[in-house]
């Protein structure tokens, strides 16, 4: 039998660091699990804690299991053949997790946090309920003068990454026609149609995602050529509503959703306007199951 080339000397005792590199995650993220679902050596070992051969299989599978779509507490205790130790973790305190992280620029620690909660929660919930509140508090301590664009910055770029990432597990191909999503041409906050992206991926509904700061007539010339089953335009402020561009794409006989508070200020303008994702889910689905 071939050696184990990833097998630190004395297989069977697994220093955490050997683990964590062996399945691709930040140590962060082994200590979450290991407190969280009571994976590995217990707490109690110290420095010296070891994980067993038995522990670094179980962890592959688990990840496989994740993988495929199931949740990390799921996969858990598929993979470990138990009920995970602990109490559900609460949104709030994924939620100061995440802060603290990004106060303190620990990108590592966001991504492992990141990922844990999408592939615990899914990413409607995720979104509502520990990201978009996170982000929130971040912009109510700009306004009461705390200057933490650093934090901010941090935590939005490891969040899109995150949702590419969480998206990824997915088919990048489904059968049908697809639900385009876009940014206004001048829209620059895309996270809320990233959040609408995985939710849909997770969902199987067809998808097609362009970003951010794409100009108008790439977004209407795409509009025509993948002949999506809707468009979802999104817009955070009044100053990039572009109503122009949604009626141009509707005259190519396409259907139009317009997302997001941008688009408040304008009325009914025969566009189907949601503005949030709970409703913008429900739409997508709508369609893609006409």
């Amino acid at each position: 039998m071939e050696p184990d080339n990833d097998a630190p000397p004395g297989a069977g005792a697994w220093a955490p660091g050997k683990v964590a590199e062996l399945l691709g995650v930040s140590p962060v993220t082994l200590r979450s699990w290991s407190a969280r679902y009571g994976i590995g050596p217990p707490a109690g070992a110290g420095r010296h804690r070891r994980y067993s051969d038995a522990d670094v299989r179980r962890l592959q599978h688990m990840q496989r299991l994740v993988a495929r779509g199931m949740p990390v507490r799921e996969a858990a205790e598929a993979a470990f053949g138990r009920s995970p130790a602990g109490l559900e973790v609460p949104a709030s305190r994924r939620a100061r997790e995440l802060t603290e992280a990004a106060d303190e620029l620990r990108y590592a620690s966001v991504a492992g946090l990141l990922d844990e909660t999408l592939g615990t929660l899914g990413p409607a919930a995720a979104w509502t309920e520990v990201l978009a509140p996170v982000l929130r508090g971040l912009g109510d301590r700009w306004q009461r003068g705390d200057v933490c664009f650093a934090s901010e910055w941090a935590l939005t770029s490891e969040i899109s990454l995150a949702f590419e990432r969480f998206s990824r597990r997915f088919p990048a191909a489904v059968p049908g026609r697809p639900v385009l999503l876009a940014c206004c041409p001048a829209e620059r906050h895309s996270l809320p149609v990233e959040a609408l992206r995985a939710t849909l991926a997770e969902a199987a509904v067809p998808v097609a995602y362009l970003g951010q700061l794409v100009p108008a007539e790439t977004v209407a010339d795409l509009a025509a050529r993948l002949d999506p089953v809707l468009v979802v335009l999104w817009s955070t402020a009044p100053a990039t509503a572009d109503d122009l561009l949604a009626a141009r794409i509707r005259a190519l006989g396409c259907a139009v959703g317009t997302a997001g508070p941008g688009w408040e200020h304008l009325g009914d303008r025969g566009f189907r306007w949601v503005n949030d994702l709970a409703s913008a889910v429900e739409l997508a689905v709508e369609h893609a199951g006409a």
